[in-house]
């Protein structure tokens, strides 16, 4: 029964922490990267549509994308959907393929994205500390139902709490190396 409570929270703990590698790839640094775009959808025949399913993406510099679109006629809806991200790049299309030059990034802009950085990493550490609720009200709920012991339950909830400590931890070094990155000049 523990276990498996614990396997579970372990899990969505898990799950938590590539999400918030997934989350700060789309965070842009000083370099191109075509991660950065992927959470941009783009309405495509009137479907909210990952720009990834839309286009292949090139990187001959370290500060250029070049997005070439698998269908031709939606190369407006892909440029209008770069246009409105909150990468903050300017699209130019040639008729085949979209370039993106990214700006050098200011020390306004870097501050802000650490700030950026910083929130998401706080949302994510919320998230783990939720998966370690839910998990503690069952054990404690195990306990109180006598289908455990008590001295099992505070075992659990040792577990528990070390692995929220270990995710949380995850998260926090994450957001450091990703900070760096950004100040980095």
């Amino acid at each position: 029964m523990t276990e498996e409570t614990l396997l579970e929270a372990e899990e969505q703990m898990q799950k938590t922490v590539e999400a918030t590698s997934e989350d700060f790839a789309t965070v842009r640094t000083g370099r191109a990267n075509p991660s950065l775009y992927s959470k941009v959808l783009v309405d495509y025949y009137g479907a909210p549509t990952p720009l990834q399913q839309l286009a292949s993406f090139n990187t001959p510099d370290a500060r250029t994308i070049l997005i070439t679109p698998y269908d031709v006629s939606a190369m407006r809806d892909i440029e209008k959907a770069l246009s409105d991200s909150e990468v903050g790049a300017n699209p130019s299309n040639d008729g085949k393929q979209i370039r993106i030059t990214m700006p050098d990034l200011t020390e306004e802009r870097r501050k802000e994205y650490v700030k950026l950085v910083k929130s998401k990493a706080e949302d994510h550490k919320v998230s783990v500390r939720n998966a370690r609720r839910k998990a503690k009200d069952a054990i404690d709920k195990a306990v109180k139902d006598g289908e455990i012991g008590e001295d099992d339950g505070d075992r659990a909830l040792k577990e528990l709490d070390g692995l929220t400590k270990q995710h949380t931890e995850r998260i926090d070094e994450m957001a450091k190396r990703k900070e760096a990155e950004l100040l980095d000049v």
